[in-house]
């Protein structure tokens, strides 16, 4: 599973570097629309696998793997598994000096699981979801 989300880091950051945000985004899942927040336990399994084999993948990239490229390859895998996802988008006021900066932040929830992105996302306001169910 670790090789497979490697591959699909690797697309994912390929895809954000060329192709415009609102192409990608289309892929995404439905705009403004949740994921259950309850799935079996077989699928939860699987998600916490999952999200585990993109964290160690991530880490081990060449490349930058940020928050959305982790969330994206995830949501993916996911996605070919049938178990469906929520993608989140946030951003909060920024800590770097200037008026006006921002801080951008993405993570993916399956279930109660946020699989990308928890330990981050506290503060974040969300400014898009994009939900998949395979139902």
């Amino acid at each position: 599973m670790a090789a497979e989300a490697f591959a699909w880091l690797g697309l994912a950051r390929v895809a954000l570097g060329l192709l415009p945000f609102r192409v990608v985004a289309r892929a995404l899942g439905k705009p403004r629309v949740e994921s259950r927040g309850e799935i079996g336990p077989g699928q939860a399994a699987a998600a916490r696998r999952l999200g585990w084999a993109i964290e160690a993948a991530s880490r081990r990239t060449p490349w930058e793997s940020t928050c959305l490229i982790q969330a994206l390859a995830a949501q993916r895998m996911l996605r070919t598994r049938g178990i469906g996802s929520t993608l989140y988008l946030g951003v909060r006021k920024g800590e770097a000096p200037g008026a006006g900066s921002l801080a951008a932040h993405a993570w993916l929830r399956c279930g109660s699981l946020v699989l990308t992105g928890e330990r981050a996302a506290e503060g974040f306001t969300v400014v898009g979801r994009f939900g998949f169910d395979p139902s």
